[in-house]
């Protein structure tokens, strides 16, 4: 009979076990949380881009001659006034000497065609030439006169050549191109070097026609260095293009109103301009906020839930909001929430409707 006593006594043991253990405690879990605000009614739009000096000046010589050493280099920084190329003077200060030559040879063809003249009119009040012999003494005297201003003008341009022998730069700027080498012949305008301020550059990029409509000259945009993503400037829209490059493709440029000690021309950036959002209403609200069994209809307005924290009680309660699409990496949400309503912004799918949270400072 002991055998059979021995399963009840089990049983009841085990109700007694059942009935004393102890409830499970109340979890209340940390939750990350964003609070709902007004959501402006701009996007910011961003287009990859490359930067581009604002000007570019072709460097060359008014007069011709032979070029002296060249020692430019690309990206060489140089400033207003600095020497970079020199001809070689020997040519240019021999015409000199040679227009000053002709300027004393003109001056005294022109003494002596003056003299000549004097005499011709004392002799034609003795009456011993006549009229004729006068007038081609004057005709002589006028053409020495002419003779001389062109010696003398001969003789300035010379001057003004050899005052040319060096080319200076304009501005400060940096080194774009070296298109001549040492020693080196070359004519008047030939370009030497080109050069570009080193504090104005420009980028510029194409946009579609719904995004050109919307831009004026003056609206104003941030360019950031692809290199230097922490390197941010100032810039205004500069220039819109009227005319497509490609299909409904408008050119925009953008003038750095700002520059940088690290920035050259050829960095890659991106540029960012504000451009008034394609729908004005709605909160902008996490992409992680959103429960994802939420369901989406069509292309339009779609139907997804959030939770949303209850401050009198510190549960979260599960409700339905209607968003309108995705503007800068966050949902816009058309109906559903009120500005100061507080939602789970993290960790949605470890909570449930009702529960008990604590909200996490920034930090945690």
């Amino acid at each position: 009979m002991k055998p059979l006593l021995i399963l009840p006594i089990c049983l009841l043991t085990l109700a007694a076990c059942r009935e004393e253990a102890a409830p499970e405690p109340n979890i209340v879990r940390g939750m990350k949380s964003h609070l709902v605000t007004a959501s402006p009614n701009v996007e910011m739009r961003r287009f990859p881009a490359v930067l581009e000096p604002s000007e570019i000046t072709a460097l060359s010589f008014e007069a011709a001659g032979s070029l002296e050493a060249v020692n430019l280099s690309v990206g060489q920084r140089v400033a207003a006034g600095e020497t970079l190329a020199t001809l070689d003077k020997t040519t240019l200060e021999l015409q000199v000497a040679s227009a000053e030559a002709g300027v004393d040879q003109a001056r005294s063809n022109a003494r002596n065609a003056d003299d000549t003249l004097a005499r011709q009119r004392a002799l034609l009040e003795s009456g011993t030439v006549t009229r004729a012999a006068v007038e081609q003494a004057e005709v002589q005297a006028d053409a020495a006169a002419a003779q001389l201003v062109q010696a003398e003008k001969s003789l300035e341009t010379a001057r003004e050549n050899l005052g040319k022998a060096e080319l200076t730069a304009p501005y400060d700027g940096i080194i774009s191109t070296v298109e001549a080498t040492s020693f080196a012949t070359v004519g008047a305008g030939s370009p030497i070097a080109t050069m570009y301020p080193d504090d104005s550059f420009e980028v510029s990029f194409s946009v579609n026609f719904d995004t050109v409509g919307q831009l004026v000259v003056g609206t104003p945009a941030r360019v950031r260095l692809a290199d230097r993503p922490d390197t941010t400037l100032s810039a205004v829209v500069s220039e819109i293009g009227a005319r497509a490059d490609a299909v409904s493709s408008f050119p925009i440029v953008l003038s750095l109103t700002e520059t940088h000690p690290v920035i050259r021309a050829g960095m890659a950036v991106e540029a960012a301009i504000i451009l008034p959002a394609p729908r004005a209403d709605g909160f902008a609200i996490p992409l992680s906020a959103v429960i994802r069994d939420g369901r989406v209809e069509g292309d339009g307005d779609g139907i997804m839930s959030v939770y949303v924290f209850d401050p009198d009680t510190s549960r979260v309660a599960r409700r339905d909001v209607t968003v309108g699409g995705i503007r800068e990496n966050m949902i816009v949400v058309l109906d559903g929430l009120n500005e100061g309503d507080r939602i789970a912004s993290a960790g949605v799918s470890f909570l449930k409707d009702g529960q008990e949270v604590r909200l996490l400072d920034a930090g945690e």
